[in-house]
C-alpha cells in the first residue's frame, strides 16, 4: 500500500487524522522495517504517528510486524526484562546483582541491548552487559542478531532525535519466548497502555515504577501485575525490608556505573535482594514479595 496514506493518516491535523487498522500498522511497520520508502517519509510518519497518538491497535498491528522479522530463542524458566534503549542517566544498573541472589534458584532472567536510541543520553544496557561477565542465569540478546531490521533504523531514530512510537514496541520484543515478564513505567496512566499492548503475549506480565523508566526498583514505589481483564497493585517500599540505599540525582559516567556493580555497597546489595524477590514473586515462584525475600535471606 503507498507509504504516503500513512503519513496523511497522521500528519494532517486533529480533523484530517485517523487510526490505522492492524493490518494498515503491521503493513506501515513492513514498510518501515525494509525501508522501502524513504528516510524522510519514516522519519515524517514516527513524528505524525506520536503526535496523533498511537493507539492500541496501530501498536499491536507494528508489533506483529516485528514478530515476523524476528528470530526467537527459548529460554525456559525465564523472565524478560523490558529496558529502554535510550539508557541510564543517572544511577547504575542493577540486574546483574540481582542475577546473582537468584543463583539458587531456577529463575533465568532475559534482557535485550542495542545502539542507543533518542531521547535520553544514558548508559545503555548494552554497554553494561558487554563490559561484565554475566551469571549463566542472565541471557543477553544483541538486537542486531536477532532483530536487524530494527537495529538498521538507528540511524534515521538519530536523526530524528525524538522519542516514537518505537520506544514503546522495541523494550518487549519476547527474543526468549518468556512465559512472563516485566517492564519499567513513569505513571500510572502508562500501565492500561502497556497491558493492552503486551499482557496477552505472557502468562504472566507486571509493571513497576522502576528507576528511570526501567524494570529495577531503587525507591519506593508500585507493582503492578495483570491477570487477565483485572490489574493488582502493589506497593513496595525498601525501607519495610531495612534498605536505605540513596538513589543518585547526577548524571554518572560508564565506568563509575561498572564500579558499582563489581564493588557494591551494602546497601545496593539489599536493593539487589529485594529487586530478586519482586521478580520471584511476578514469576509466581513466592506468595509474596514479603515471602522472597525471607526465602533469599533464607
Amino acid at each position: 500500500m503507498d507509504f504516503f496514506k500513512y503519513i496523511h493518516a497522521v500528519g494532517t491535523g486533529p480533523k484530517g487524522n485517523r487510526d490505522l487498522s492492524f493490518d494498515e500498522a503491521k503493513d506501515m511497520m513492513t514498510q518501515i522495517l525494509n525501508q522501502s520508502v524513504p528516510s524522510e517519509q519514516i522519519a515524517a510518519f514516527l513524528l505524525g504517528w506520536r503526535l496523533k497518538p498511537e493507539t492500541i491497535e496501530e501498536f499491536r498491528g507494528a508489533i506483529a510486524a516485528c514478530d515476523a522479522e524476528m528470530q526467537t530463542t527459548k529460554v525456559e524458566n525465564s523472565l524478560e526484562l523490558g529496558y529502554p534503549f535510550d539508557g541510564k542517566a543517572k544511577n547504575p544498573y542493577i540486574f546483574p546483582l540481582v542475577a546473582k541472589e537468584l543463583a539458587k534458584t531456577d529463575l533465568n532472567l532475559v534482557v535485550i541491548g542495542g545502539e542507543k536510541q533518542p531521547a535520553k543520553n544514558g548508559i545503555t544496557l548494552k554497554e553494561i552487559a558487554t563490559k561484565l561477565e554475566l551469571s549463566s542465569n542472565i541471557h543477553y540478546f544483541e538486537r542486531i542478531e536477532f532483530f536487524k531490521k530494527m537495529h538498521d533504523l538507528t540511524d534515521i531514530r538519530r536523526k530524528l532525535g525524538l522519542r516514537s512510537g518505537f520506544n514503546t514496541i522495541e523494550k518487549l520484543p519476547g527474543v526468549g519466548q518468556s512465559e512472563y515478564a516485566i517492564t519499567g513505567v513513569f505513571h500510572k496512566p502508562y500501565v492500561k497502555k502497556y497491558s493492552e499492548i503486551f499482557s496477552d503475549r505472557y502468562k504472566r506480565f507486571a509493571l513497576i515504577q522502576g528507576n528511570e523508566g526501567t524494570p529495577e526498583l531503587f525507591s519506593k514505589g508500585r507493582l503492578w501485575i495483570v491477570n487477565g481483564d483485572a490489574t493488582e497493585e502493589f506497593i513496595i517500599d525498601p525501607e519495610h525490608y531495612g534498605i536505605h540505599y540513596k538513589k543518585s540525582w547526577d548524571k554518572i559516567d560508564l565506568q563509575e556505573s561498572l564500579e558499582q556493580i563489581n564493588n557494591p555497597s551494602e546497601e545496593y546489595l539489599k536493593l539487589a535482594k529485594l529487586n530478586a524477590a519482586v521478580y520471584l514473586f511476578v514469576t509466581q515462584r513466592a506468595d509474596s514479595i514479603d515471602d522472597a525475600f525471607a526465602m533469599l535471606n533464607g
